[in-house]
């Protein structure tokens, strides 16, 4: 009974069985997509300028490495798989951690540094996996595999997601750490409930839910899932600082679900025993695991001889010979490495923070939902006789565009899913409007820095997850009539035919494919009329 009421309804084994598989089977379609010709085309595109080379470098010296002012053409060197001859001596001022250049760099290490399809390897890979940590999200929001499939075939399709999953950049590994990390906690809430629930089960067949068990409830001990959280959480921190508002949105949630969960089983005093035995433990094991990982993550760094500010503690001590502090920062009494890797971290912050150049594609986070501003990464315009070109003028191009079909509807569903948190109090509701508020309210604090819509697609798993919750209620709930059930599946259906038909019509921006120009600006129709 307690589980039904922390749980709901039990699923069936077949319901779970699909619950996996559904997702498993678009992940597979997905990859496919994803991984299909991954290679094109062979010259770095957009800001791989930056990280398909530090990704090098980390696999060479452990750390970025400078390339200097008088290397001529370094991207050619790369495109020409000579890339030794781009890099310097001394180490380089890089804006964000290194997690993702790792990854990178490990994608060029297993498949050739000559080889463009390695330089891309490791975000088509995450890429894929995120298709199926979308279903795993939907189900453990809906407890439907239906629509745990929806929403992987959903993700399979958006264009920024796709896009990010062929372009060796960082922003879709951010994507995919912070989703894992949602995952996770979903994970956690599950479990956690399932094991209060059984625990007070027992208490009470025991006769011992009572006084101070009754008024607190019992501890619910280790939480592997948060751990996992944690950790994915630091990793995601690793490759950009931005997933740090994860961390701040995730943990209240699982806090705020464990306070539900205590009040609905009876203990009396909820709200101080949830803090006592479940928000100071998962303060502790989130902050403290992510804070540790990203630690971790500077291992390279910190092994490195000529990184970047690697002995600027050595040449500006805490102390001087005379006893007067040289040093008056709030982390003078740290070890030298840490003393240094913070004044690392200070010039990372001022040099992202000066980025205020304009940009023809940079854009307002007022946009980013409507798809107002798409970035070109790539554009050709080969003539006739060249690359298949057989008009006077072609095209070639990648643009990150998401799928409106996905991105128009969700933000109409942002409206539904307020009204049901707000005046129903539906934790799913919540938990979906919490993912999108991490990603992009952030952003309206650094209006006066060079942003793009791009920086989007690190909330497109929940934009799609807004999307699915609008596509349960068209379905109906457990209780609806047979007729109702085939409508709305119907209906959902054809929305996810038409956003399949928009990625199909956008496929060639998306992957570089050779079309006459007429046809690429009939593809362009929707960034020209906004």
């Amino acid at each position: 009974m307690l589980r039904r009421r922390l749980l709901g309804r039990p699923r069936t084994a077949q319901e779970k069985l699909w619950a996996w598989l559904g997702p498993a089977i678009v992940t597979v379609i997905g990859g496919v997509l994803r991984f299909w010709d991954l290679g094109r085309p062979h010259q770095l595109v957009f800001d791989e300028t930056y990280y398909v080379k530090q990704g090098w470098s980390m696999i060479r010296s452990g750390t970025e490495m400078r390339v200097p002012s008088d290397v001529k053409s370094p991207d050619a060197l790369f495109t020409n798989g000579t890339p030794g001859l781009a890099y310097g001596t001394e180490g380089d001022l890089v804006v964000h951690p290194p997690v993702g250049k790792w990854l990178i760099g490990l994608g060029e290490k297993m498949f050739g540094i000559d080889d463009s399809f390695g330089w891309r390897f490791a975000v088509a890979l995450l890429g894929t996996i995120a298709i199926f940590l979308v279903g795993r999200a939907a189900w453990h929001l809906f407890r439907s595999a239906f629509l745990a499939t929806v929403a992987s075939l959903l993700l399979a399709v958006e264009g920024m997601e796709f896009v990010h999953s062929r372009v060796g950049i960082l922003d879709g590994i951010v994507m995919f750490w912070a989703l894992a990390a949602f995952v996770a906690i979903l994970a956690d809430r599950d479990w956690a409930r399932v094991r209060l629930a059984d625990k007070v089960a027992v208490m009470r067949d025991g006769g011992t839910f009572t006084g101070s068990s009754l008024l607190a409830g019992p501890r619910l001990g280790l939480r592997p899932w948060r751990w996992v959280a944690g950790i994915c959480l630091g990793l995601g921190m690793g490759t950009k600082w931005s997933v740090g508002f994860y961390l701040v949105a995730f943990g209240l949630m699982t806090v705020w679900w464990d306070l539900g969960a205590r009040r609905a089983v009876g203990v009396r005093r909820w709200v101080s025993a949830t803090f006592i035995k479940d928000a100071i433990p998962a303060a502790v094991t989130m902050v403290g695991l992510t804070l540790v990982t990203y630690l971790v993550t500077w291992t390279g760094w910190f092994r490195s001889t000529d990184g970047y500010d690697r002995h600027w503690a050595q040449d500006n001590p805490a102390v001087k010979d005379n006893g007067l502090a040289a040093d008056s920062s709030l982390f003078s009494w740290m070890p030298d490495s840490m003393r240094s890797l913070w004044k690392y971290h200070t010039e990372m912050y001022n040099s992202a923070a000066s980025i205020t150049s304009k940009h023809d594609y940079m854009s307002n986070p007022w946009s980013w939902m409507i798809q107002g501003r798409p970035t070109s990464y790539f554009y050709e315009s080969p003539k006739r006789g060249q690359e298949g070109c057989d008009v006077d003028a072609c095209s070639k191009a990648i643009t990150s565009l998401g799928n409106v079909s996905i991105w128009w509807v969700a933000t109409a569903a942002l409206a539904v899913l307020l009204f049901a948190w707000l005046l129903r109090r539906d934790w799913r509701a919540a938990a979906i409007l919490g993912g999108i508020a991490a990603g992009w309210l952030p952003w309206f604090m650094y209006q006066e820095r060079t942003i793009f819509t791009f920086y989007a697609v690190a909330f497109a798993p929940y934009v799609v997850l807004a999307v699915v919750y609008v596509c349960g209620l068209v379905l109906g709930g457990a209780d609806a009539s047979p007729h109702r059930r085939k409508v709305g599946r119907a209906v959902v259906g054809g929305y996810v035919a038409l956003a399949v038909a928009f990625f199909v019509f956008w496929w060639p921006i998306y992957t570089a494919q050779v079309i006459p120009y007429q046809q690429w600006n009939a593809h362009m129709w929707f960034p020209s009329w906004i």
